[in-house]
């Protein structure tokens, strides 16, 4: 007898433990899906790729639905040509190159991309013109016949110069003797009074533009609002933007330039709740990510959708924007 009811008592605690293994397996939770979110930015010598790798470990860490993976890159047009290429689900581009892409002009002929998306508006990155103090030089019209540093040839600095003194009235590049070379000789050839000015698109304060005005006798330019709303009307990725007073040595006025923003861009295709989250998680810790990242220093939250050459926000984002009251 005490054998049988020993047996019944395996019997029973088998077929619970059988019955409890089932319960479990049937009520563990599915495994969450993650998008896989590839993110190319810039070179690693820069500002940019370190911000990116700081954006996908907060997306990686606060969001359970994404495995983001920021990388190195040679930059903008080819960010854009692998959201294009459907290889990469982000990418840092300014808004110039984007229109470009968005519409299969310039750099991108005949191979628009509509489904481009504008997903964070992050900072502007402004047209910076140094000039000697002894130069004459007060307008860009004054350029005229002196010796300017345009940037190297085919740089995003030579087009600047190219467009903003074309539209001056400036006959670029033959009616002034243009020195193609970077930010550092022309710190030089300043110094050496062997140039009146140079171009420098960059964010602010930039290093080369404080050695320019503490060291080589360099004063900012200030652009005149005619024509930076006549650059605008053909080149819709324009804004105008002030450079603070005090920003650089001996700089006692604010200054006014123009702009074209940096954006965080993405691919309509995109899921638009996973974009939604990775607005709303990126704006949420923003000032965290500010503590760490100088880029930031320069956004302003409150203009994230302004100065976007009327490109188009990702559905997801959007969502977040109205809930906040930005659109």
């Amino acid at each position: 007898m005490k054998k049988s009811v020993g047996v019944l008592l395996v019997i029973t605690m088998l077929i619970s433990g059988q019955l409890f293994a089932a319960g479990a397996q049937e009520g563990a939770a599915e495994p969450v899906k993650k998008t896989v979110i590839n993110f190319p930015t810039a070179a690693t010598t820069g500002a940019v790729y370190p911000l990116g790798s700081a954006m996908a470990n907060l997306w990686n860490t606060k969001l359970d639905t994404v495995r983001a993976s920021a990388q190195a890159s040679a930059g903008g047009i080819a960010n854009l040509n692998m959201i294009a290429d459907g290889e990469a689900q982000l990418g840092v581009a300014v808004t110039s190159i984007m229109y470009e892409s968005f519409n299969g002009i310039g750099a991108f002929e005949g191979r628009p991309n509509p489904n481009l998306r504008v997903m964070i508006g992050l900072y502007a990155n402004p047209n910076q013109v140094v000039v000697t103090q002894n130069s004459g030089i007060n307008s860009l019209a004054d350029l005229s016949g002196k010796r300017f540093a345009s940037g190297a040839p085919g740089s995003t600095t030579e087009v600047e110069t190219s467009l903003h003194l074309k539209t001056s009235g400036v006959n670029y590049p033959d009616g002034l003797r243009v020195q193609y070379v970077g930010f550092t000789e022309a710190i030089d050839l300043m110094r050496n009074k062997q140039l009146d000015g140079a171009w420098i698109m960059a964010g602010i304060p930039n290093a080369a533009v404080t050695e320019m005005l503490s060291t080589a006798g360099g004063k900012l330019l200030s652009l005149d609002m005619d024509l930076i709303k006549k650059l605008q009307k053909a080149y819709p990725w324009y804004g105008a933007y002030t450079i603070p007073a005090n920003t650089y040595p001996g700089q006692t006025t604010d200054v006014l330039t123009s702009a074209i923003k940096i954006t965080v861009c993405t691919d309509a295709r995109v899921d638009a709740d996973v974009v939604y989250d990775m607005t709303k998680t990126f704006w949420e810790n923003f000032e965290e990510l500010k503590a760490t990242q100088a880029p930031l220093k320069q956004v302003n939250p409150k203009e994230a959708v302004k100065d976007l050459a009327g490109l188009p926000l990702h559905e997801g984002a959007a969502r977040y924007y109205k809930e906040i009251g930005l659109l």
